[in-house]
């Protein structure tokens, strides 16, 4: 599988833009294209998809993690150009997509072959859980029901080999002692002190980022 960063508070390359949000796009054998959140606005997400290689027209699936401009911005300008792919909301995000079919997440569900949502957790955010050949990887939007709350639920799916996202305000820096790969992206404050304890696992996150397990 593979995991690409479309959209982030920092660039890995020097073409893309930067912006406050976060946005993934994910490619496995046995799934449509997914895109995980769509950043805080489209020109920047477009302009970044175009420069990766990504054709919004492939998007198959689009999860959006919770309600925050920073992860809903560039949606209405994916579905400009994007007619097909359903979309999963969590239930907390109120409103409607005319003509378009829109799956309401509440209780974990199985999106598609290896790929499953936590549910909406806390009544605000849902993840996304990827089963692969080495474990479980958890893609995470701001992780606001807390990185443990997060992790646990998803380890019912398998033993976690790595989280890729926004952590927000973690710090409870042992819960992610096990995990060989940490990606923290977006919102993370405390990024640098993650980057610090975990060198060998964690990765630099920017637009631009491509991850392959």
């Amino acid at each position: 599988m593979k995991v690409t960063i479309v959209y982030d508070n920092e660039v890995k390359n020097k073409k893309l833009k930067a912006g406050w949000g976060f946005s993934s796009f994910i490619e496995t054998t046995s799934a449509p294209p997914i895109l995980f959140d769509t950043g805080a606005d489209s020109p920047a997400l477009l302009y970044n998809m175009k420069e990766l290689g990504i054709d919004a027209k492939d998007i198959g699936i689009i999860v959006i993690s919770h309600a925050h401009s920073d992860h809903t911005g560039g949606l209405q300008g994916i579905l400009e150009v994007n007619k097909t792919a359903e979309i999963y909301l969590p239930a907390s995000v109120w409103g409607t997509i005319p003509g378009r079919k829109i799956i309401t997440v509440t209780e974990s569900l199985q999106i598609c072959e290896s790929v499953f949502s936590t549910g909406e957790l806390k009544e605000i955010e849902q993840s996304l859980v990827i089963k692969t050949d080495r474990g479980v990887l958890v893609m995470v939007g701001c992780s606001h029901p807390r990185v443990g709350k997060i992790i646990d639920v998803a380890s019912r799916f398998g033993e976690i080999h790595g989280i890729i996202g926004g952590l927000h305000g973690f710090r409870d820096f042992s819960r992610l002692n096990s995990l060989s790969l940490i990606g923290p992206c977006h919102c993370t404050q405390y990024k640098s002190e993650i980057m610090q304890l975990f060198p060998q696992q964690c990765l630099k996150c920017g637009a631009g980022l491509v991850v392959e397990i």
